[in-house]
């Protein structure tokens, strides 16, 4: 992301141990460099936070009998692994959760609670890490093991309130004498309880300090907050950074060359599932469905897992019988797949990735949906090739992108993407762009989409494409897109919000060579 230096002059908020700017050594600094210690003053209790307490007299406090629905201490503890997998060794949160789930003897409820933990303290981690350091004056210099402990359990404490706070420490203090910090678990006790009972002293950023006030209260990178609220303004900003689906589901669509929607929509039927028509043509909601890929008409190929944003990018090369049609950047493969079955399985779908364990997805999924007209090949798409100049009906190209959009999905996103890396992308998009556009042939169509929310990899990005390619111009959107998504097409393309469109954050731009 940018190399020209960091917005504004201050770090992005990495949640990671480590020296703040301008400290000095040995000197103690609390969340954001600021000095450690607590601030003064009173503010306004957390939305999801419980009336203060008293102390908690352990002595004479009855031991509550077991409640068999109650979570277990193995829940936890997979809980911690996987959100350190996340932190400190840089893995993607969903894969870890799939790995370690795999290896462990959960229940049911133990996985939705284990899930629930890793995906909301990701989402809640900036805040939580201010509320640490407002109790703890070295709170970033704590022992990483102990450190994460608290996370997750400062979590349980403001974010899910049907957990008892006497389980949430007790669990804690399991937590760190399992890990062989015994000398440690009398801290664990303590900050826990200070923060059952001090947190509605805490003193939260006020709104009025804008960029500040989402980081910690949303816990969004501070760079990050102050690139929306210049890109998008500040009301537009909050509710992007604010917003979490409440509507937990998976998309699915039927593999248009065997089944109707209708036909799909009565296969659905006999199912448990809990179903409903999304807001894309084809597109299912499913809830109440688990490892729906492990399902038998998933295997027998009956159906797709694809978003409906991902799905609208596919949708807006308007594919027609007998195409041929280059996507660039096809892995897992779900674009390809969704041409391919539209033209009917004629014509041909190139499928290109760099990388070839990803063109293995490519092949498994084009084998499973019998889909005989889809070409995967191991092609870095960056580096043109003569033979196919101005060679294809239409190109997509869903570049590589920070994947903003789908922070709300995936949290851990939100901590990987810095202006750097940000502005590296730019750079591959541009380059991919300047490349692939040469495949297409005149007439033919070029669309260019990221799963991202930031201007610079989106509407820029097409700006200044348009101003050094005069033969490419912006063309309208199919007559397959609803016209609440059309309402937000503009001289430079489509961006779609997740908190607005009820869609996955996407950016989509048709082009026509003239």
């Amino acid at each position: 992301m940018e190399k020209n230096g960091k917005p504004n002059g201050k770090k992005p908020y990495a949640p990671k141990l480590g020296t703040r700017p301008g400290q000095k050594p040995g000197e103690k600094r609390g969340p954001y460099g600021k000095p450690a210690g607590k601030p003064e003053g009173r503010f306004s209790r957390p939305q999801n936070g419980r009336p203060a307490q008293k102390p908690i007299d352990r002595k004479h406090t009855p031991k509550p009998a077991h409640d068999p629905n109650a979570p277990s201490s193995l829940s936890r503890k997979v809980a911690l692994e996987i959100f350190q997998d996340v932190v400190r060794k840089d893995a993607f949160a969903s894969l870890s959760l799939d790995d370690r789930m795999k290896n462990a003897n959960l229940s049911q409820l133990d996985k939705r609670f284990c899930a629930s933990i890793v995906y909301t303290t990701l989402e809640n981690l900036i805040r939580i890490d201010y509320v640490l350091g407002f109790f703890l004056k070295d709170a970033d210099n704590l022992e990483t093991t102990v450190r994460d402990i608290l996370r997750i359990s400062v979590c349980q404490l403001l974010f899910h309130d049907r957990i008892p706070e006497n389980a949430v420490v007790d669990e804690a203090v399991k937590l760190t004498r399992g890990a062989g910090l015994e000398g440690l678990t009398g801290l664990t006790n303590a900050v826990l309880r200070s923060v059952i009972r001090g947190k509605d002293e805490i003193k939260y950023p006020a709104p009025e300090e804008g960029p500040r006030y989402l980081s910690i209260m949303y816990s969004v990178p501070l760079w990050l907050a102050e690139r929306l609220t210049d890109a998008y303004g500040p009301e537009t900003a909050k509710d992007i950074c604010a917003f979490r689906s409440q509507s937990h589901y998976t998309v699915i669509r039927p593999n248009l060359m065997k089944l109707t929607d209708e036909q799909f929509e009565q296969l659905l039927q006999k199912k448990v599932w809990e179903t409903e028509k999304g807001l894309v043509p084809h597109a299912f909601r499913v809830r109440m469905a688990s490892e729906i890929a492990r399902d038998a008409d998933y295997f027998a190929g009956n159906f797709s897992i694809q978003g409906e944003s991902s799905m609208l990018a596919a949708q807006a090369v308007d594919a027609k019988p007998g195409m041929q049609i280059l996507d660039c950047c096809a892995a897992p493969g779900g674009k390809s797949a969704y041409l391919a079955e539209t033209m009917g399985g004629s014509g041909r779908v190139y499928a290109w990735d760099v990388h070839e364990h990803r063109v293995t997805l490519i092949k498994t999924m084009a084998h499973r949906l019998k889909l005989e007209n889809v070409r995967p090949a191991v092609r870095d798409a960056s580096v043109f090739r003569e033979d196919m100049e101005s060679a294809m009906d239409a190109v997509l190209l869903d570049a590589p992108c920070s994947g903003l959009g789908v922070m709300d999905d995936k949290p851990d996103i939100k901590y990987r993407a810095t202006p750097e890396s940000a502005k590296e992308l730019t750079e591959i998009q541009e380059k991919l762009l300047n490349t692939c556009c040469r495949y297409v042939k005149k007439g033919g169509t070029l669309v260019y989409s990221t799963c991202s929310i930031l201007p610079e990899e989106n509407g820029e990005q097409i700006k200044r494409f348009l101003a050094s390619h005069p033969d490419f111009a912006l063309a309208p959107l199919p007559a397959s897109f609803d016209e609440r998504f059309k309402a937000h097409y503009t001289e430079t393309g489509l961006q779609l919000l997740s908190h607005r469109d009820g869609v996955e954050g996407f950016f989509i731009a048709r082009l026509r060579r003239k």
